[in-house]
């Protein structure tokens, strides 16, 4: 019966265990593709181009990396001094 598990939470099936990832690779594979975009508007620029609006975007996302793999950085720090 599909409703078994709502109606009686005993016959539930175990929820899976989360799987720890490293996120030090997303986080800087982001700060890489904003680093690509900000050398490509640095270029469009030199062209003429009015980017300052996208060269703040693009500093904006890098910042928003470093702040993310500093948050990283004590997140797991955090995971493995409680796992001890």
């Amino acid at each position: 019966m599909k409703f078994a598990p709502i109606l009686n939470p005993d016959v539930r099936k175990p929820a899976p265990n989360p799987v720890r990832v490293d996120l030090r690779k997303v986080f800087l594979i982001g700060i890489g593709l904003w680093l690509l975009a900000l050398a490509v508007c640095l270029v469009l620029m030199a062209c003429g181009f009015n980017m300052v609006r996208l060269l703040i975007i693009c500093g904006s996302g890098i910042v928003v990396g470093m702040l993310l793999l500093l948050w990283e950085h004590f997140d797991r720090w955090n995971y493995r001094r409680l796992g001890e």
